[in-house]
């Protein structure tokens, strides 16, 4: 709890109303926090503004009120109160201090796990901007929950047995250069793919040649199973090697390859309980009672959908860990899909909670994308190209830092704006990607909250001597603006948990910089006298803090100089 949740408890004990009853005043002139009274007023048969009038007359001149409450004001039908900034001030900066890096951050709730599934990519394909959404999105989700006291297992599913991964064979096959190029050979994969779907196109003999190819994987034996082993290997390494530049760590990975055969039988049990049906040579569910229409299973020609897999996962799933939720982190095309994947899984048995967090399309400028026509932006393209820009940016203010340091922070640069880009928007919203954009220093961007953090950390270092001194309370209302900012982070994380939205804090930590910015242009802070200055520092410690732990939800890298 902090500092702030234990003024609004003492509060409403003295009230007798509900923590969740304060709001914000519009414009801290008129308070710092406010109840409004249309319900209380209500309940009395008063007139709020009336009722507002006698209680502030009465709070006033009690010693009912905390310590940090100054004053207390009627402002309409509003009892608004004013917090005493040499206390609170005094107060929040000591607790984030104390608190450190898990401040805001709650205690465990519960034994039971939550597992999110995300990135899952598919082998024998590219890694383009729009995965970088799913892996932002899901990676950021994954960090708000364990910080509200969720014991979160993140895992991904990989596809590596669908027929893309025949196309990309058989094009490997035919096509030499390939095989001389100096790429990652898991990146040349995606090109090899995108253009296996031009190649083959309506072309009905190389149809039957891939369909020949995907039986023999099927298989699992002969030269063709063994080159789908080593390719699907430099798909894995490739993947691996784009988590570790984000710094992305998943406990368990799960492969479609894996579950067929245990999918295969689960449907032959679900045929027997009733629970699928054939219908014209397919297998289906039928779900038309819930209004979910009809799910195939398998095909006519006997090949399985993606649900054979699925179901056997979730039964593994369930069965291999103690699960009180199972999320999905998969775009919104697939939403009826696993609407009618969660009722099969009921109808199974399964009452665990399952939840498919869906996420809208990113697009680029030119329009949608699409691996099968190859009109996307690669991984590695966009890192390259952001690289680049940061680079030059950097250059520009420090021609004389070594190269190994210019790479480190271009990178960082590089990768906290790409992901910032896939976050800072709501889930439900489409993303225009703008390369150029993203990497501002003065808009909505990870540059700007880095920059910004930047800013602090000088100021930090070359006060450092100011921090020993002997601190006397000497704050003001500038410095109680932004403190009461700072401690509404557990609040963002709070709202970020809850609704599963990253934008949440994305949007705290930009309001955040900017209020320190604010603060910044307003109070001299070095140039103060010693204790002033010795006070002030330790609000841009407790913001430094604040932002680092922010950084870390969202998977941002905080830079001690740019």
């Amino acid at each position: 709890m902090t500092y702030l949740e234990k003024v609004k408890h003492l509060l409403a004990e003295s009230l007798s109303c509900q923590v969740t009853d304060f709001v914000y005043p519009p414009e801290t002139k008129l308070g710092h926090l406010s109840w409004p009274l249309f319900s209380e007023a209500a309940k009395r048969k008063e007139a709020a503004p009336l009722l507002a009038i006698k209680l502030a007359a009465e709070l006033n001149n009690s010693k009912k009120l905390p310590a940090a409450i100054k004053e207390v004001r009627s402002v309409g039908p509003y009892l608004n109160f004013f917090l005493n900034p040499d206390i609170f001030v005094l107060e929040v900066g000591a607790e984030i201090i104390k608190a450190g890096d898990r401040f805001g951050s709650q205690s465990k709730k519960s034994e039971a796990a939550v597992m999110i599934e995300y990135s899952n990519g598919n082998t024998h394909k590219e890694l383009h901007v729009g995965h970088l959404r799913n892996i932002s999105y899901g990676d950021a989700v994954t960090k708000i929950l364990a910080a509200s006291g969720e014991r979160v297992i993140p895992v991904s599913y990989i596809n590596d047995f669908g027929i893309h991964t025949a196309k990309t064979i058989w094009n490997w096959q035919r096509q030499k250069k390939y095989h001389l190029a100096l790429e990652p050979k898991g990146y040349l994969l995606g090109r090899c793919y995108a253009e296996s779907v031009k190649l083959i196109g309506e072309d009905e003999q190389a149809k039957k040649e891939v369909s020949e190819i995907m039986k023999l994987i099927e298989g699992r034996q002969g030269e063709v199973y063994e080159l789908w082993q080593e390719t699907r290997q430099w798909s894995i390494d490739y993947f691996n090697s784009v988590y570790e530049i984000l710094n992305i760590r998943f406990k368990d990975t799960f492969y479609e390859s894996d579950f067929i055969d245990r999918g295969l039988k689960i449907k032959e049990e679900l045929l027997d309980r009733g629970i699928l049906k054939n219908s014209e040579g397919a297998v289906i569910a039928d779900l038309e009672s819930e209004n979910l229409g009809v799910l195939p299973i398998i095909r006519s020609d006997g090949t399985a959908l993606y649900a054979v897999a699925d179901l056997a996962l979730a039964s593994a799933k369930f069965s291999k860990y103690d699960l009180s939720e199972s999320i999905y982190v998969v775009d919104v095309r697939q939403s009826l899909y696993f609407q009618q994947l969660f009722a099969v899984l009921r109808r199974m048995g399964y009452q665990e909670k399952m939840t498919h967090l869906s996420y809208d399309f990113l697009t680029l400028k030119s329009g949608m994308m699409s691996s099968r026509t190859g009109n996307v932006i690669t991984f590695q393209e966009v890192l390259d190209e952001a690289e680049i820009r940061a680079r030059q940016e950097i250059e520009k203010r420090h021609d004389k830092w070594s190269e190994d340091k210019i790479f480190k922070t271009a990178r960082a640069l590089a990768v906290s704006a790409l992901k910032f880009e896939m976050i800072k928007i709501a889930a439900d919203k489409v993303i225009t990607f703008d390369i150029a954009e993203s990497l501002r220093f003065d808009g909505y961007t990870a540059a700007y909250l880095q920059y910004t953090g930047a800013r602090a950390s000088s100021l930090l270092a070359k006060g450092n001597n100011f921090l020993n001194s002997v601190q006397a309370p000497n704050y003001e209302e500038p410095e109680l603006v932004f403190a009461l900012k700072l401690e509404r982070y557990s609040e963002a994380l709070d709202k970020a948990a809850t609704d599963r939205d990253p934008s949440v804090i994305a949007r705290y930590l930009f309001e955040l910089a900017q209020a320190f910015n604010d603060y910044y242009q307003q109070r001299p802070i070095l140039k103060s006298p010693p204790q002033v200055a010795s006070g002030r520092l330790r609000l841009v410690h407790s913001f430094s803090q604040v932002l680092k732990n922010g950084f870390d939800l969202l998977g941002l890298i905080y830079l001690e100089e740019m």
